[in-house]
Formats: C-alpha cells, sequence, structure tokens
C-alpha cells in the first residue's frame, strides 16, 4: 500500500515496514502517526535527518547495493531492527522500496527468527522486487537466524549519516559500471560469459544511482545548471535501462540507444568540465 509521501510500504513483521523513501513532511507525519521512532535508510542518499529528527524519530543509515549485501552488513542491519524494534515500529527503506529494502528486510526477518525464508521472498514479490535482482532474493533465500549473543557483540551505534564517497571517487565508480553495462550490452544485454558475476539490471540500478547521488551533492550544487541538467539526464536514461531488464522482454534497441545518450553525455561533460 502507499502512504501519503511514501510508496510501496509493505509490513515483514508487526511494526517492521518496509518502503520507498520519505517525500515531504507528510510522509514524516505519517511515520510518527504510526508510532516509528526509528527510520533505516539502505540507499545511499544522504537521509533527511533534520526532518525525522523533529517529528522524534532516529534515522540509522546503512546502505547496500543492488547485488545484495555482505555478511557483516546484515548482521549490522538485524543489530539496529533488533535493538530499535524495542523502542517502536521501525520503518526500511531505499529509493522505490522495491528492492533493496525488500531484499534487507526479507534477510532481517530471517536473521531475528520472525519468519522462515520462503515466507519472506513471497513477501519480496509483494513489494515488487524484480527476479532478476538475483543478489537480493539470494540474501534472503540463504539467511540464518543469528544468536543474541553474535548481534550484543556488534558495536550498536550507528550513524544517522554514512559519509558517501567523494565526487572523484564516484565518478571512478561510475567509470567502472559503465564498462561493465558495455560488457553487458556486447552480450546482447545478458551476463557475459567472462564476468559472470555482473547481474545486468543490478548494474543498471547501481548507475542510476550513482548518477543521482552525484546530481545532489555538494559539488554539484556548486556547479552550473547546464552541469546538473547533464546528470539528471544521464540518470534517467541509466533508469530507463534498468527498467527495461527488470522487464519481461527488455528492448535492445531502447537500451542501447539510452546507453549511448549516457555516453555521449559523459563526453560532453568532460570536455566541458574536466578535459
Amino acid at each position: 500500500r502507499d502512504l501519503p509521501g511514501i510508496h510501496n510500504a509493505v509490513a515483514y513483521h508487526e511494526g517492521f515496514i518496509s518502503g520507498g523513501v520519505p517525500q515531504g513532511g507528510a510522509a514524516f507525519d505519517a511515520l510518527k502517526a504510526m508510532g516509528v521512532k526509528t527510520i533505516i535508510s539502505v540507499d545511499g542518499a544522504v537521509p533527511e535527518v533534520d526532518a525525522a529528527a523533529s517529528r522524534g524519530i532516529r534515522y540509522i543509515h546503512l546502505p547496500i547495493g543492488y547485488n545484495g549485501f555482505d555478511e557483516k552488513r546484515r548482521l549490522e542491519l538485524s543489530r539496529a531492527v533488533r535493538d530499535a524494534m524495542a523502542k517502536g515500529p521501525v520503518f526500511l527503506h531505499c529509493h522505490h522500496g522495491k528492492h533493496r529494502s525488500a531484499g534487507a528486510a526479507g534477510a532481517v526477518a530471517v536473521s531475528l527468527g520472525w519468519a522462515t525464508p520462503d515466507a519472506m521472498i513471497e513477501r519480496m514479490r509483494v513489494s515488487g522486487t524484480a527476479p532478476n535482482y538475483t543478489g537480493l532474493y539470494r540474501g534472503t533465500r540463504e539467511a540464518t537466524p543469528i544468536s543474541m549473543e553474535a548481534l550484543d557483540a556488534l558495536d550498536g551505534d550507528f550513524p544517522s549519516v554514512s559519509t558517501p564517497n567523494d565526487f572523484v571517487g564516484a565518478m571512478v565508480e561510475t567509470d567502472e559500471v559503465f564498462e561493465h553495462l558495455k560488457a553487458i550490452r556486447k552480450a546482447g544485454w545478458r551476463t557475459p560469459t567472462d564476468h559472470p558475476d555482473l547481474v545486468p539490471v543490478a548494474e543498471a540500478g547501481r548507475l542510476a544511482d550513482l548518477f543521482r547521488h552525484q546530481h545532489d551533492s555538494e559539488y554539484s550544487g556548486r556547479k552550473t545548471d547546464d552541469f546538473r541538467a547533464m546528470m539528471e539526464s544521464s540518470r534517467a536514461n541509466a533508469q530507463a535501462i534498468e527498467h527495461e531488464l527488470a522487464g519481461a522482454a527488455p528492448n535492445a534497441a531502447s537500451m542501447s540507444a539510452a546507453f549511448e545518450a549516457i555516453g555521449a553525455s559523459c563526453h560532453d561533460c568532460h570536455a566541458r568540465y574536466r578535459d
């Protein structure tokens, strides 16, 4: 269901809800009215900590990728949710509320002994997690209950904002992901045989996120409107590729057109602002 300013709100346990990023004051008001005391973001973007704090809600920021997350992050998310649930309902979100937050919520629910992997995979489908996000489904399918002793051994002091990579570092990562998509395109928009760890839809989602974060960064805020427009255009094209790859019958021609537009925009941006 949708809440004011929040898409794809789905319960994974009583008082534990996954969904999209809260948009505007009405969204935070709705969460407060639900009794939510803690919001956990697994998105890469900087959370609206002040908007939450003004309503007595704590933010915890533990980003994950579209390919899933490692054991350390599973432990951290489980500890964060367990501790926060002692204070009241918890809302866990990514950007759209369909993929990463669902994968995290499913794995946490299994890890805390609330549900079976099969039951949580069904909840992920309710959230709309596309089957192509194999790493996210794997995280829930392979999750096992974690002992309270193991959780207690972790440092439970989690940040409200995880410091993002600097702009130069983000651009290096963007170049890497772009090369991954180039190889995926060459393989007919499928996983390349010489790079079997690549999940096409996850790489497209990762690229869209990188452009979104760069567009919203302080660095971009100091640049021209034209610079930010190129970032936004590239984000939209990367998201269009992700949307196609998540569907049942991806259109290779439209994906190639979007990919070429990203490449042209990057070339133009580098010529104007970097080279």
